[in-house]
């Protein structure tokens, strides 16, 4: 006969996770805090040259002067929405070609064989090595970056796709056949299910090499978002914006991947290990 855990166990239980999720997150804030305060030393001192490391106070004017003037005739609001909407169209985008694309390819040992030839071609190469030619095709406007993303974006999420489809148990699926399970619904309700954390998985690290490529792209070709600023602000030595920037991108991406990991959490909780 199983006993029920008293109070005061499930008072430590509590006690103990959330030490265990405390603990890491101030070793993290003490090590980011140690590094500020680094910066801040090397500008009060002088260590470094203000045009190679410019101090927290400058970089912080710079990015409120930005904040509230804009740069180049666009707001900051403007130059960071420019920047998320490309890599939001080129997600969505992927994610609605790429995951059922995948699945199927991981079900069907023929199609995966029509497709994979291709995907395994231009996955490994740098994306930047074929942006010329969609600069050429599609021009300096939003097009080439979306399809350039869209590119860098559906090959994570495809092989995602098609390895979780493979690993998924055949007797789940004889399972369900036997309960009438057939067609779209066999893929809707068990296939899917059963995918959803490795491609979950799979967005996220989608998204990361979307993020990065998406940088990337605006310092070769255009004329708004964050990338760009960035460059265009290399051109005056303007280092100051330049780390403004820079930080600006990194807290965009944290937030963006912590959200992925939230998604994760909510939508595959049978998952966490």
């Amino acid at each position: 006969m199983a006993i029920a855990p008293s109070a005061a166990n499930k008072r430590e239980a509590r006690r103990s996770r959330a030490e265990s999720r405390l603990l890491p997150a101030a070793v993290s804030a003490g090590s980011v805090l140690a590094v500020l305060l680094l910066w801040w030393l090397s500008g009060r001192f002088g260590w470094v040259s203000p045009l190679f490391l410019p101090p927290p106070a400058d970089v912080w004017a710079a990015f409120a002067d930005i904040a509230q003037h804009g740069y180049k005739d666009s707001s900051l609001a403007a130059h960071v929405g420019a920047s998320l909407r490309r890599i939001l169209i080129a997600i969505a985008l992927a994610a609605v070609t790429a995951v059922p694309l995948g699945i199927l390819c991981g079900r069907n040992r023929w199609l995966r064989a029509v497709f994979d030839p291709f995907v395994e071609f231009y996955r490994p190469l740098p994306p930047l090595a074929y942006y010329s030619l969609l600069v050429l095709w599609f021009g300096i406007a939003d097009e080439s970056k979306i399809v350039l993303l869209f590119l860098s974006g559906f090959s994570p999420l495809f092989i995602a796709a098609v390895h979780s489809s493979r690993q998924v148990p055949a007797e789940r699926i004889n399972g369900a056949r036997s309960l009438g399970a057939r067609g779209w619904r066999l893929y809707a309700y068990v296939i899917l299910p059963s995918c959803l954390p490795d491609v979950l998985t799979g967005l996220r690290t989608a998204v990361g090499v979307t993020y990065s490529t998406l940088v990337a792209a605006e310092m070769v070709a255009a004329i708004s978002g964050m990338g760009w600023m960035v460059l265009d602000a290399s051109k005056y030595l303007r280092s100051d914006i330049i780390y403004a920037g820079i930080i600006l991108m990194g807290i965009i991406a944290i937030i963006i991947d912590s959200s992925l990991r939230l998604l994760i959490r909510k939508a595959s909780p049978w998952a966490r290990g």
